[in-house]
């Protein structure tokens, strides 16, 4: 039986992927428990920090991580969960309040 794919939305309303929903969820988690410890984060940091703490755990993945966090992160910049902070260079990124 095939996992259940998750159609993501882009942030600009721009064609985005389906990917398995189960990574999708992995992820969402990681990203949101990472900001959910930092004022802000860049996309690298939040990179690093996910995939240490995956090896660290042992949580397998296959694939690219980099290119599945990227669209998970803009995804969530879709659906208002994460936010870019304005005017920062590298992008800074944070939880969305509300």
């Amino acid at each position: 039986m095939e996992a259940q794919k998750i159609q993501l939305l882009h942030p600009r309303g721009k064609k985005a992927v389906r990917i398995n929903g189960d990574i999708y969820a992995r992820l969402k988690t990681a990203i949101i428990h990472f900001l959910s410890e930092k004022k802000g984060a860049t996309f690298s940091e939040m990179t690093l920090a996910i995939d240490r703490h995956f090896v660290d755990e042992k949580v397998p993945f296959e694939g690219s991580l980099t290119w599945y966090l990227e669209w998970v992160k803009l995804d969530l910049e879709a659906r208002h969960l994460i936010a870019r902070v304005p005017k920062t260079s590298p992008q800074l990124y944070v939880l969305s309040k509300g």
